[in-house]
């Protein structure tokens, strides 16, 4: 399987179109892992950011790539679900030339000045400085496979062509064979993902790729020096489990990298920013209750570690309460009056954060022990998380005007479909909200709807700290006032 890619783009006009022009051009060959490392090394020296897109790894994963890659060493990472462990061997692709020669036709992505089979080697003696040449762009060089229980050998190296068979070819003919992956990528980067899911038998083809970059094919072996970078993910636990993986292969990779989740909040804020695509607008401080949300589920000891908490699950989680933001948006607009009546535009409150508790639930492994209780945990959670995001922004700050505004007979009410106005017409005006607004990053110039995610923030702190009571009614619509 090949990672999705941009078009590939046509080579620019002026690159040589023969054998004779491109040694003419003064082109040197080089392997893969020399690109490799002269181009980190280029990027090193002149300060370009080496892996566009990777947040989090500054200091400790990319280090590690980096030496791998300077050593030419084929690499394995290990790492729970959800650590960016695709996304980073994807951006090795970056590193390699954008354009380089290949033979016209070869299926291998053979090198005109290093020919691998015998076919080429006697079509370059013949044609000469004549041979055609083509030129293959950096997005075409990567190969990628899950691995399967069921992956065969023929899937990754290669297996005999019966309808070459028949046309008269021999077995010991390598033009017989009908290659797989790996060689397809020659000259390239191979990825296998989820290494020790490969069955033992296929994990033993693998051997002869990473150390003598030859291949065996139906009882004979065919030369073929492969050049390329070879990368695997894998989890820690099933790597480590000799029953999962051989051990022949371990010590066939030159370097082993250990990946993580995000060290701090910051990093955590960043990732989702970065990747979360939001349909509608999601304040700093609701991201911040779902980043910190989502470092609870993970440190929870309800939760199974062995499997973590995927990154993807903050992202998901950004973007589904963007989504609930522009539901709301969407059903008010159907029963305000069209004329003199500014519509809701879709901004995301603290509440919407509920509708994650069990729409995400799936993505979250629990302890044996705690079926059943998965939305009661991850809502636990979730006001942990809100009550420390109240905390960190709010903290020191005088709230007794919104205590003020409620008794034991008066409240607000709030709620997924309680518009913006509606919500400010029950708060009215409150001394200390314009402090509280800016502490939220609202303070210039909000729109009534980034007010009211401000009011519902404040009131929903209010309640977690025990300053305000609330009850959820039977509509779904949420009253804050009286005692908590």
């Amino acid at each position: 399987m090949t990672a999705p890619s941009p078009v590939t783009p046509a080579p620019p006009a002026d690159l040589p179109g023969t054998l004779g022009e491109l040694r003419a051009a003064g082109h040197a060959y080089r392997t893969v892992k020399q690109e490799l490392r002269d181009n980190l090394l280029a990027r090193m020296r002149s300060g370009a950011d080496r892996f566009p897109g990777i947040v989090g790894y500054d200091d400790t994963v990319l280090p590690e790539v980096e030496r791998a890659l300077l050593a030419g060493h084929d690499m394995v990472l290990l790492g729970e679900r959800g650590q960016g462990k695709t996304r980073l061997i994807r951006s090795l692709v970056g590193l390699l030339d954008e354009w380089t020669p290949v033979i016209a036709g070869s299926v291998l992505n053979e090198h005109p000045l290093h020919p691998l089979t015998p076919g080429s080697r006697a079509l370059v003696a013949e044609a000469g400085d004549d041979l055609p040449v083509a030129w293959l762009h950096r997005s075409m060089r990567y190969g990628e496979k899950l691995a399967t229980p069921d992956t065969s050998v023929g899937d990754l190296i290669g297996d005999v062509d019966p309808i070459r068979i028949a046309q008269g070819r021999t077995l010991g003919d390598p033009e017989t064979i009908h290659f797989g992956l790996v060689p397809r990528t020659n000259r390239g980067i191979f990825a296998v993902n989820e290494l020790p899911d490969l069955a033992e038998r296929i994990q033993v083809a693998l051997l002869n790729v990473l150390e003598e970059r030859d291949i065996q094919v139906r009882g004979y072996q065919l030369r073929l020096p492969l050049d390329l970078f070879l990368v695997a993910s894998a989890n820690p636990e099933d790597y480590t489990n000799r029953g999962r993986i051989i051990t022949p292969l371990k010590d066939r990779f030159g370097a082993e990298v250990r990946t993580h989740y995000p060290v701090d909040l910051d990093l955590e804020l960043a990732l989702i920013r970065q990747e979360a695509d939001l349909v509608a607008e999601v304040p700093e401080h609701v991201l911040e209750v779902l980043a910190r949300f989502a470092r609870a589920v993970r440190e929870s000891p309800s939760v199974d570690p062995r499997s973590g908490v995927s990154a993807r699950f903050a992202i998901a989680a950004a973007e589904t309460v963007a989504a609930t933001a522009l539901r709301r948006a969407g059903l008010l607009a159907a029963t305000e009056p069209a004329d003199g009546v500014r519509p809701e535009a879709a901004v995301a409150r603290v509440g919407d954060a509920v509708s994650v508790t069990s729409t995400l639930r799936g993505k979250v492994e629990f302890e044996s022990g705690e079926e059943g209780r998965e939305v009661e945990i991850l809502g636990h959670l979730l006001r942990t998380a809100t009550a420390e995001t109240v905390r960190a922004r709010l903290a020191g700050l005088d709230l007794s005007g919104f205590t003020a505004l409620v008794d034991e007979d008066a409240v607000i009410e709030t709620g997924e479909l309680v518009g913006s106005a509606e919500l400010l017409r029950q708060v009215g005006t409150v001394p200390g909200l314009a402090k509280a607004l800016d502490r939220l990053g609202l303070g210039d110039a909000p729109t009534p709807e980034q007010v009211a995610a401000g009011v519902e923030f404040v009131l929903e702190g209010l309640h977690l700290t025990r300053r305000l009571g609330k009850d959820v009614t039977d509509s779904g619509r949420t009253r804050y006032g009286g005692r908590a």
